[in-house]
């Protein structure tokens, strides 16, 4: 508990050295324009502009940029957005949505075509489409009128809904010349950009801020806002510092920062779940990881509970599995308690010595906070004490995922990760990470995961069209998971933002990869 405790005070120290190094920034004077960290943590994606390529950032993608459907701010339920309404036929093959009357910010109209249009994009992994692997029960889709839109798929899929939430609707007439290869990493997403939100792109400052002006003919009338500026901060406390100084109005924060804003009267926290399950993935294409028992004795190793008491605050929940949400997760399944003996037991009946002993085992991850590499340093800790030497690599998002999702990966880069996926609002989402139909590049299972009985029950929870019998097809999953340790599970943590009390109608969600969900961007405000 004492190296535990010296992390905290290590992630204390780098929050107080981080606050004196804040370049200056001249924001706006006048009132109507609301300045965010909206791209700082784990829900943000700093310098992505395309949503097709998006993991994360949706908070601010959002902003400009719309999907058919989306969640609403509770995240309990799908509701339409640029889709006015949806029906699903009695098969669940079928799913027909009637388009809202919206224009692109440059006047034209959106229709069917324009939706048809991005979901092909979508369903392309040479356009660098992350959604190609949740979308490929779509067998067609068809334009019937502009306001029409018929979805057919091959077989009932769950989470296709879920899915759906993330694809922003791209205008044809833009985008339709540039070929798909090509479009991934195009300059338009970052110069020129058009979506039919309530904020329209105007300018990008290079690894400064984004800057979007109302859009006068939303369908939602205009903005109560003339501007929403999006800064780029370096890590939580120098946005945090940017925060306290009144330059910009919000952004996320770690747990452990929480208590400097405690009972102030100028700032109001935001607390939610973040359904995403922070896990190990052992690399199953390095021999190292091939006996469970070694999986186990990992798993053993970690003091969870200490973790979370002292570098979290308590501010999350142990997962012995994919989930944590009750429906889902049965009961009498191993709960791996802290037991460094069994953890030493388990790796000289597997024969560590002879698999590995004491050769470094690079531990990748994309998160680079203080707080993230606090816990990095316990886990490296723990596992040194039963034999197991990992060395903590942590890289931005864009290089994690060019090693990760590379088809013919260099193993010794990572035979291990540290990373999140969310497992709600829907619990089908986790399947793109787990199932052996999506190893890169068919999708992102980046720990190479090849468990029949795991992906035949991840199949069978996607096709369950009985929403009664679906949280036991998802039980079915979570007690694969926890006795053959795909994953090594660690918790699923709480997310939180602070905001200016100076925001009025302002509204964020903890959610996933920053949502997106019903945020009302043209109702956010701010006082004189």
């Amino acid at each position: 508990m004492n190296r535990l405790s010296g992390l905290s005070s290590a992630i204390a120290l780098a929050a107080m050295m981080a606050t004196t190094a804040i370049p200056a920034f001249a924001t706006p004077a006048e009132a109507a324009t609301l300045s965010g960290g909206f791209d700082v943590g784990p829900s943000g994606f700093q310098g992505n502009f395309n949503p097709l390529a998006a993991t994360a950032g949706f908070t601010w993608l959002s902003v400009y940029f719309e999907p058919l459907v989306t969640y609403d701010e509770k995240l309990q339920k799908v509701v339409g957005l640029l889709a006015s309404s949806y029906e699903v036929s009695p098969d669940q093959l079928t799913y027909t949505f009637k388009l809202a009357d919206a224009e692109w910010h440059d006047g034209k109209p959106f229709t069917a075509k324009d939706a048809k249009f991005t979901i092909g994009l979508a369903q392309n992994a040479k356009t660098g489409s992350v959604f190609a692997a949740r979308l490929n029960a779509i067998s067609s889709v068809e334009a019937k009128d502009d306001k029409t839109l018929v979805i057919k798929l091959s077989a009932p899929s769950a989470n296709l809904m879920d899915a759906m939430t993330k694809v922003m609707m791209l205008p044809e007439h833009a985008l339709s010349q540039i070929p798909a290869e090509q479009l991934a990493k195009n300059s338009w997403w970052s110069t020129s950009p058009i979506g039919t939100g309530p904020f329209k792109f105007t300018k990008y400052v290079t690894d400064q801020y984004v800057e979007l002006a109302a859009n006068p003919d939303y369908r939602g009338g205009k903005p109560a806002l003339e501007k929403v500026i999006n800064r780029y901060f370096a890590n939580p406390a120098a946005a945090i510092a940017a925060l306290r100084a009144g330059e910009i109005q919000f952004t996320y924060v770690d747990s452990n920062d929480l208590t400097a804003f405690k009972d102030s009267k100028d700032f109001r926290a935001i607390e939610g779940n973040s359904f995403v399950v922070n896990y190990l993935g052992f690399n199953h294409d390095s021999p190292i990881w091939k006996d469970l028992r070694v999986r186990q004795a990992v798993m053993y190793a970690i003091n969870r509970d200490a973790i979370i008491q002292s570098l979290y605050g308590g501010a999350a929940k142990p997962a012995n599995c994919a989930y944590v949400a009750d429906q889902v997760v049965p009961k009498g399944i191993e709960t791996y308690a802290y037991d460094p003996e069994k953890a030493k037991q388990l790796l000289k009946e597997a024969g560590w010595d002879q698999i590995n002993g004491n050769k470094p085992i690079t531990l990748l991850t994309y998160y680079t906070t203080p707080l993230a590499g606090n816990v990095m340093a316990a886990i490296q800790a723990m596992l040194a004490q039963v034999g197991i030497n990992v060395t903590p690599r942590a890289v931005d998002a864009p290089t994690y995922n060019s090693i990760v999702l590379n088809a013919s990966p260099d193993v010794a880069q990572f035979q291990m990760v540290y990373a999140g996926l969310q497992n709600g609002p829907d619990p089908g989402s986790i399947n793109v990470g787990l199932n052996e139909k999506q190893i890169p590049p068919a999708g992102p299972n980046v720990a190479r995961v090849r468990m029949p009985e795991l992906t035949k029950a991840l199949d069978a929870a996607l096709g369950e069209t009985d929403g009664a019998k679906r949280d036991t097809r998802y039980q079915d999953v979570c007690k694969v998971m926890n006795s053959q340790l795909p994953w090594g599970t660690l918790w699923v943590a709480n997310r939180y933002g602070i905001a200016s009390t100076k925001l009025k109608d302002f509204t964020w969600t903890p959610a996933p990869g920053g949502g997106p969900y019903q945020a009302h961007p043209e109702k956010w405000a701010i006082a004189e």
